[in-house]
């Protein structure tokens, strides 16, 4: 098996960082987050692995007894970007073409099945190369981050709130402006998929939602085929469940192309800055006619992670907006 780093709190408020292996975690001394971990990992020319286990690794960490924090965060949650892209996956356009076909009443093939055939055919190109560009959207910055067994909070205006089971890539941007892969999650790209129905220009509003992520942080290279479940509970029933593929075997593009038109803009190559990436997904409740409602759990499993990533669905309480004029 492989290695996977967590963040905790302890009961009584300290964080801390533990190395997972094996089902059994160790706390790392001497650092409390894995931002601070892969900051000395990268002044002393190590990996994360090699970094934690030169620090030293000590006692044993109850999961059961701690809380499971997210793999990843920032002190100044402004330079951490949530982003992702869609698409991506064999088989993603089936719902969102179906979506889109209906509200255009138009047997021509949508823009989201053009797309999907554009990285189909060029989204794999060879090491190295660059092939077509995804779609891209931007979800918020770390503020909106979830951990593990905390609410999804769907806005009030919203028309739906729906999970959207992924593997998200997790970065730091180097002192030279080059991103450095720390490693991958778990992840819910949470969407509002109503609102993306009724016109696909609007994508972008449905998107800036919370996210998810799961406790663990995977170390090293993601496997080819990810296999797991997503599911819905409702009064602790499955209401919905599906398999979850993703994985470059059940994607029409490689994670370093995905990588290569995210970090090409300047922008996003700001040293000291984080970013978590969706690599896209397959599989929707909403595609199958399922709403969720609030009290309902998402649920998202699939090896390599050995922890799930569950989340009940909330509504935020209404805010009136003004505008104010200095």
């Amino acid at each position: 098996m492989g290695q996977s780093l967590l963040q905790f709190r302890a009961p009584d408020g300290r964080r801390g960082v533990a190395v997972l292996e094996d089902g059994r975690a160790r706390s790392v001394a001497g650092v409390d987050s894995v931002l601070e971990l892969a900051r000395r990992a990268l002044a002393a020319g190590d990996g994360l692995a090699e970094t934690a286990s030169r620090l030293g690794l000590g006692d044993t960490v109850d999961l059961d007894a701690v809380r499971l924090l997210p793999p990843i965060d920032h002190a100044d949650p402004a330079h951490l970007l949530l982003s992702g892209t869609g698409l991506t996956h064999l088989g993603s356009a089936e719902g969102r073409d179906k979506m889109h076909r209906a509200a255009a009443a138009d047997p021509a093939p949508t823009d989201s099945m053009r797309m999907f055939r554009m990285g189909v055919e060029g989204g794999k190109p060879a090491p190295g190369e660059t092939g077509v560009q995804p779609e891209w959207f931007y979800k918020g910055d770390g503020a909106a981050i979830v951990g593990t067994g905390e609410p999804l909070l769907s806005p009030a205006f919203a028309l739906d709130g729906g999970e959207e089971p992924e593997i998200a890539g997790i970065y730091l941007i180097d002192p030279d402006g080059d991103p450095v892969r720390l490693g991958f999650a778990l992840a819910n790209e949470f969407s509002d998929h109503v609102t993306e129905r009724g016109n696909y220009l609007w994508l972008a509003h449905s998107k800036l939602r919370p996210a998810a992520l799961g406790p663990e942080l995977w170390l090293g290279a993601l496997p080819a085929d990810v296999r797991g479940s997503s599911r819905i509970r409702r009064d602790g029933a499955v209401l919905w469940e599906k398999p979850f593929l993703s994985g470059e075997a059940n994607m029409s593009h490689t994670i370093e192309n995905l990588e290569r038109h995210h970090f090409k803009y300047a922008p996003f190559r700001r040293p000291g800055d984080v970013h978590v990436h969706f690599f896209g997904t397959a599989t929707l409740s909403f595609s199958d006619g399922v709403t969720a409602q609030p009290g309902d759990v998402f649920e998202i499993e699939a090896a390599p992670f050995t922890l799930p990533l569950r989340n009940p669905l909330a509504v935020a309480p209404a805010r009136e907006l003004t505008v104010k004029v200095l």
